[in-house]
């Protein structure tokens, strides 16, 4: 039943789906032939970024957990600080 009591925003997922705007971008426009290829660390500093934001969101409500996506984006992030050359 609907109550009309609009739900509680969470700050966390505003700044989640920023980041994830961000990254978007960054990785978009370069496709498009309007900017150069961001620096890889950039990149991997937004995921990182995202990482800890989710596992901090996920210790506070744990319908969020999700360790295995968590080990996915840890994965990438390492890939992309150590599997690249600068």
């Amino acid at each position: 039943m609907l109550s009309g009591v609009p739900p509680q925003r969470d700050p966390y997922a505003l700044l989640n789906l920023l980041l994830l705007a961000a990254l978007a971008l960054l990785l978009l426009l370069p496709l498009l032939g309007l900017t150069r290829r961001p620096p890889i660390p950039l990149v991997a500093a937004l995921l990182a970024a995202r990482l800890a934001l989710t596992v901090v969101r996920a210790r506070r409500d744990p319908r969020y957990r999700r360790p295995t996506a968590w080990l996915l984006d840890a994965a990438l992030v390492a890939l992309l600080l150590f599997g690249t050359e600068h």
